[in-house]
């Protein structure tokens, strides 16, 4: 039987038990990516998760870094539950932010339907440095803690489903 409530369709605040959250920040605007960072550990930490963090240079290396953190938690056998990506995108002059944009985010949906794994975007891709500051501020849009929260719902959906 499908059901179509809004109450089946958003999991609520379910434990989590053991679960291992990675998040990737890009780290080419740090001061932005501390504060998305900020509002990430908060939520997941709430959440009772346990949360690694990898740091890389950028947006782009973010889907690169997730997958090879994959292949080497198969490797040792360690789980990773879900991904949070943390990053800052501000359109330049030249259309390389349209490749970091969209490479970005397509390699970020990929990750998760490859891999049936529940992945936060959080990489802010926005025109002006005062634009990220509006959503990257934990007081304001607190985007690192939306791409938190939606991890978790992901992942309380699959462990609702797989049980």
């Amino acid at each position: 039987m499908v059901t179509t409530s809004r109450e089946s369709a958003l999991p609520g605040d379910e434990p989590l038990g053991d679960a291992r959250v990675l998040i990737i920040e890009g780290r080419y605007y740090e001061a932005l990516s501390d504060e998305l960072l900020k509002g990430a550990r908060a939520v997941l930490e709430a959440a009772g998760v346990e949360v690694e963090v990898i740091t890389v240079p950028g947006a782009l290396e973010i889907p690169i870094a997730a997958e090879i953190a994959l292949d080497a938690a198969e490797i040792t056998g360690t789980d990773v539950d879900a991904v949070v990506a943390l990053g800052v995108v501000i359109r330049g002059e030249t259309y390389h932010f349209e490749i970091v944009a969209g490479e970005s985010a397509r390699g970020l949906m990929d990750l998760g339907v490859t891999h049936a794994l529940p992945v936060g975007n959080g990489i802010l891709t926005v025109d002006t440095e005062a634009q990220a500051w509006e959503r990257a501020r934990v007081s304001e849009g607190d985007k690192g803690g939306g791409a938190a929260r939606a991890a978790l719902s992901l992942l309380r959906l699959r462990r609702r489903l797989e049980a």
